[in-house]
C-alpha cells in the first residue's frame, strides 16, 4: 500500500484534519465504495447482502480500527485491543441503522469515541476534526478513559464489569421497538452478574427481547487468556442455550482464514481482501439475523470470534492497553496505522454513512437524548401521624406512599432481593404485585408485577438505577446489610448522573432492618458499614443519604426524594414499631437545613447530642432525662438530611448537574448545634457525623458502631457496642466538667 500523510493530500474532507495516514483505495473501490450504501433519506441499508453494503462495512470497521488506535496512541495510553477485535460487529450494527448501543467493556471507550465522531455526535462537544479528538482524548471535559454520561450520543456509563447489560435491559424495558445491542467481552464474561441477571430479567420479562448481548469473543481478558478461551464453538453455543438464549448467533473469523493463521483466534485484517469481504459479510447477515430475532421476541445474542487486537499494533492481551512507549512515533503504532489507512474518498464515504445511520448522529437520536416522559403521580397524600401517639413502622408508612406512585406510574418498578415482606414493606407486594411467571394470590404474586426480586442485589440495584438513568422512576429496596453488593453499579449510576446532560429521576433507595434490629441473625446481619460508603459519597454533591427518626418523617423524606433529578437518595430505616417524634412540617424543615431540633433543656451548661438514626434515639432521650435531674441542659437534634450540614466547599456540589447548593449557614449551625459538648451518636458508621464534628467548635465525641455480635434485643446490641443511657450520660458529665 502506498501511504501519503495527511499534510501531502489537497483533498481530505475537512473533519479529516489530524488523520496522519491516508492510503491508496482498495481494490474495487470505484465500483463498491463511492456511492454511500445508505442512501439519503434512509437510516439503513437495504439488504445485509448488498455488495456496496458489504464493502462499506468493511471500510468502516477499518475507519474504527485506525480511529481507536490514533486516538489512544496520541496521548499513549488507553485501550484499542478489544474493540478493534469487534470492529466489523460494531460496523455492521451501525450499517443496519442501530444507534442505541450500550457496552459492559469500560475499555471500549476510544471504540465507541471514534463511533461518536464519524457519526458527528462529538461535535456537540466542540469535536469536529480527528485532532481535536485526538487532543481531547483522556483530558478534563474530554474524552475519559471509560465512558461516562457526560459524552453526547453515549447511553450509559461503562467502568467496572458486569454493569452493562443492566443498562440494556432497562432501555429495553422503557423503549420496546428499539434494539438495544451490548458488547461483552470474554474476559468479563467470568462475571457472576451477567448471565444470572439477563436470565432472571428473562424470566420476569419473556416478552422484553430487544436487548441483544455481541460477545466479544477474542481469547484474552486485560492481561491473559481469558477464561473461556479453551471453550470450542459447540462449547459456548450450548452455554448461552443453557442460559435461556433461543438464538444463539456465531460468526467465526477462523472460518474465513486463508492465512494459516495458528489457534483458534485469527485476525481477519491478515486475510485476502477477498476474504476479508467473506467474513464482513457473515458478520452483517449474522448480526441483521441476530437483530431481527432479538426484535422479534427471542432472546438472542451475536458471538463474534477473532482475535483481539485484530487489526491494530500488537495482538492477544497485548493489545488491551497502551504504555508511555506506545506513542505515534513508535514504528510499530505507525505500521499499524499505515495499513489501515483509508483513502480521502473511502473516508467520506464512512462518514457519510455513518451520519445516516439510524436517522442521525447518536446525539440526536439515542433514546438517552431525551427526558422520557413521566406519568403524573400527583401530590401524594401523606398520612401525618400524631406526636407522641401510637408507636409506627416506618417503612410501612412509606411502603404505602410506594403503592401509589406505582399504580399511578406504570413504569415504575420496585426492586428487592431479600424480600418486602421481611422489611415490614408487604404493603408494597399487595398493591403492585411480585412480578413472576407462577400466579399466588397468596404470596402476591403474578406475571407482570411491578416488585423485581432476583435473588441478587447487583440485578436488583442494577435494574433499579439502569431504569433511573434512563429517565424512569424506581425504588431499590434492600437490608442494609446486603446492599453493599449491588453498591457499584447504583454508585456508577449516580455519578453519571452528576454529569447527565439532561433530567432523571433520581435513584431513591430504601435500607431497612438495620444492624439493631438484627440482634438474633448476627454479625452476618449488622453490616452498616455500609454508611461510611455513603458518607463518603456525599462529597460528591449529588447523593443525600437520609435518616427519618419515624414515620411521619419517612413520608416527607420519600415524597422529597421523588421531585428530585440527577441524585442519589439514599432512605435508611427501621422495621420496627417506633415513637412518633416529629411533624411533616418539621421533616420539612431537616430535609432543608438538615436537622431538627427535637428536645431542649436549659441548664447550667448544656450538652448537644447530634443524633443519627431512629433507635439510637431511645438511650438518648433516657441520657438525656438523667442529666437534667443533675440540673445539666440538654439539646437533642434529628439529622435527617446530614449532606446540607456540609460546608459548601466541602463537596463538588456545583460541578454537578442539576446542582444542590443548600448548605446550613454558620450562624444556623451555631444556634442548631451550639453548646458547651457534642456527641454524636449513630447506630452506624462514624463517618457519617463528619459534617457536624468538622463545624463543631464546641469539646465533642462519637458513639457509633463498631462490629455485630449474636444478641437477643436491640438494647443489648446497643450496649455491646457502647450505645447505652449510661455511657452517654457519664461521657455528657465528663464533657461539660
Amino acid at each position: 500500500m502506498t501511504v501519503v500523510t495527511s499534510s501531502a493530500s489537497s483533498t481530505v474532507p475537512n473533519f479529516s484534519e489530524g488523520i496522519q495516514y491516508f492510503g491508496e483505495a482498495l481494490p474495487d473501490f470505484e465500483k463498491y465504495g463511492v456511492t454511500p450504501a445508505i442512501e439519503s433519506g434512509k437510516s439503513a441499508i437495504a439488504s445485509p447482502t448488498d455488495t456496496n453494503a458489504v464493502y462499506q462495512t468493511l471500510l468502516a470497521a477499518d475507519a474504527l480500527r485506525y480511529l481507536t488506535l490514533q486516538v489512544t496512541g496520541s496521548k499513549a495510553s488507553g485501550h484499542p485491543g478489544g474493540f478493534a477485535s469487534q470492529a466489523e460487529a460494531y460496523a455492521a450494527l451501525v450499517m443496519l441503522g442501530h444507534k442505541n448501543i450500550i457496552t459492559e467493556v469500560g475499555h471500549h471507550a476510544p471504540g465507541f469515541y471514534s463511533a461518536m465522531f464519524l457519526d458527528r455526535s462529538l461535535e456537540d462537544m466542540g469535536i469536529s476534526t480527528v485532532q481535536q479528538l485526538r487532543d481531547r482524548f483522556r483530558e478534563k471535559h474530554g474524552l475519559l478513559g471509560h465512558l461516562s454520561g457526560y459524552i453526547p450520543g453515549i447511553l450509559a456509563p461503562a467502568g467496572p464489569l458486569g454493569q452493562g447489560q443492566h443498562f440494556a435491559m432497562a432501555a429495553a424495558l422503557l423503549h420496546r421497538d428499539k434494539l438495544f445491542p451490548f458488547t461483552v467481552g470474554d474476559g468479563g464474561l467470568g462475571e457472576p452478574y451477567i448471565m444470572s441477571s439477563m436470565a432472571h430479567f428473562n424470566t420476569s420479562y419473556p416478552q422484553v427481547t430487544n436487548f441483544l448481548p455481541v460477545l466479544v469473543w477474542n481469547g484474552y481478558s486485560q492481561e491473559h487468556h481469558s477464561m473461556v478461551s479453551l471453550k470450542t464453538n459447540d462449547e459456548m453455543i450450548a452455554y448461552w442455550k443453557g442460559n435461556g438464549f433461543a438464538e444463539v448467533v456465531l460468526v467465526n473469523a477462523k472460518d474465513f482464514d486463508d492465512q494459516n493463521q495458528p489457534g483458534d483466534y485469527v485476525d481477519s485484517t491478515a486475510f485476502s481482501f477477498q476474504k476479508r469481504l467473506e467474513f464482513t459479510q457473515a458478520v452483517l447477515v449474522g448480526m441483521d439475523k441476530a437483530a431481527r430475532s432479538a426484535l422479534g421476541g427471542t432472546l438472542t445474542v451475536f458471538i463474534i470470534k477473532q482475535l483481539k487486537g485484530a487489526g491494530v499494533h500488537a495482538l492477544g492481551a497485548k493489545s488491551h492497553n497502551l504504555y508511555p512507549k506506545d506513542t505515534l512515533d513508535a514504528p510499530h503504532i505507525a505500521t499499524a496505522l499505515q495499513k489501515r489507512a483509508l483513502s480521502a474518498q473511502a473516508w467520506q464515504t464512512v462518514r457519510t454513512n455513518a451520519e445516516r445511520a439510524g436517522g442521525g448522529p447518536a446525539a440526536k437520536t439515542a433514546v438517552t437524548e431525551f427526558e422520557l416522559p413521566l406519568a403524573d403521580i400527583g401530590e401524594l397524600p401523606l398520612e401525618e401521624y400524631a406526636v407522641g401517639g401510637e408507636p409506627k413502622v416506618s417503612t410501612t408508612a412509606m411502603g404505602r406512599l410506594v403503592g401509589i406512585v406505582g399504580n399511578k406510574d406504570k413504569n415504575f418498578l420496585v426492586t428487592n432481593a431479600d424480600g418486602n415482606e421481611a422489611s415490614g414493606i408487604a404493603n408494597i407486594n399487595q398493591a403492585l404485585k411480585i412480578n413472576h411467571p407462577t400466579t399466588d394470590d397468596l404470596y402476591n404474586q403474578a406475571p407482570g408485577g411491578q416488585v423485581y426480586e432476583p435473588l441478587s442485589e447487583d440485578a436488583c440495584a442494577g435494574l433499579a438505577a439502569g431504569l433511573s438513568l434512563m429517565g424512569a422512576r424506581t425504588l431499590w429496596c434492600s437490608y442494609e446489610s446486603f446492599a453493599i453488593n449491588g453498591l457499584p453499579i447504583w454508585q456508577t449510576v449516580t455519578q453519571a448522573m452528576a454529569e447527565l446532560r439532561r433530567k432523571t429521576p433520581s435513584t431513591i433507595t430504601l435500607f431497612t432492618a438495620g444492624a439493631l434490629e438484627q440482634g438474633r441473625n448476627g454479625w452476618t446481619h449488622q453490616r452498616p458499614e455500609i454508611e461510611a460508603y455513603f458518607a463518603s459519597l456525599m462529597r460528591t454533591g449529588n447523593v443525600f443519604p437520609l435518616f427519618p427518626p419515624d414515620a411521619n418523617s419517612i413520608q416527607g423524606c420519600y415524597d422529597w426524594a421523588l421531585q428530585t433529578k440527577n441524585k442519589g437518595i439514599v432512605i435508611t430505616a427501621s422495621k420496627s414499631p417506633l415513637p412518633i417524634r416529629t411533624t411533616l412540617k418539621q421533616t420539612e424543615e431537616g430535609l432543608e437545613k438538615g436537622a431538627i431540633l427535637l428536645h431542649e433543656i436549659a441548664g447550667g451548661k448544656t450538652v448537644v447530642f447530634a443524633v443519627i438514626g431512629d433507635m439510637t434515639l431511645i438511650p438518648v432521650f433516657e441520657a438525656a432525662a438523667f442529666l437534667e435531674t443533675e440540673g445539666i441542659g440538654v439539646k437533642i437534634i434529628s439529622i435527617i438530611n446530614p449532606r446540607r450540614l456540609y460546608r459548601p466547599h466541602d463537596t463538588a456540589w456545583d460541578t454537578c448537574s442539576e446542582p444542590d447548593g443548600g448548605f446550613l449557614s454558620d450562624a444556623d449551625f451555631e444556634q442548631l448545634f451550639g453548646g458547651d459538648a457534642l456527641i454524636g451518636v449513630t447506630g452506624g458508621a462514624a463517618a457519617m457525623l463528619e459534617p457536624i464534628m468538622l463545624r463543631s467548635n464546641s469539646k465533642r465525641d462519637s458513639f457509633a458502631w463498631k462490629r455485630g455480635e449474636t444478641t437477643a434485643s436491640a438494647g443489648e446490641l446497643m450496649a455491646f457496642n457502647g450505645l447505652t443511657a449510661e455511657a452517654l450520660t457519664k461521657r455528657a458529665i465528663e464533657l461539660v466538667h
